[in-house]
């Protein structure tokens, strides 16, 4: 599994007319599931989301976490994450889950997410989405349980 995350003053995920998702200060991540994923990677990915120290301590260090901070964590599936893009000019995604697959273990972090975090919210599985943010920093990491 892989996540995108940024370290956001506030975002949000549009689909149509429609704003699906929105938090404040806290964590965008844009999550990838890969063919092999499941509960072990789902669960790690999580532990990572909420202890990633990226928010700052009293002395500017990135000394907190997520968990923390209370901040709020907008997951968002994004399947391009897992491409192979080490050749030619076209991605391929032969990397990237079937959308059963990445559905399945996705719902799975969110319900995990939801259970363990307040304030978590998503956008919408398989849609397209316009989604806003502000980054701050910026503070841009990539995690991979693989």
């Amino acid at each position: 599994m892989i996540a995108l995350i940024q370290r956001v003053v506030s975002a949000s995920v549009t689909v149509g007319d429609e704003t699906v998702g929105a938090i404040g200060p806290g964590l965008l991540a844009l999550v990838a599931v890969q063919p092999n994923d499941g509960e072990t990677q789902t669960k790690r990915m999580l532990e990572r989301l909420l202890g990633y120290r990226v928010f700052a301590d009293d002395h500017g260090k990135m000394n907190r976490s997520l968990t923390d901070t209370g901040g709020g964590l907008l997951l968002v599936s994004q399947f391009t994450l897992a491409a192979d893009t080490r050749s030619g000019m076209r991605p391929s995604f032969t990397s990237a889950a079937t959308p059963e697959h990445g559905r399945r273990w996705f719902d799975r972090l969110l319900e995990l997410a939801r259970s363990a975090h307040p304030g978590v919210e998503t956008g919408r599985f398989g849609a397209h989405m316009v989604i806003q943010l502000v980054n701050d920093g910026p503070v841009t990491f990539w995690l991979d349980t693989g």
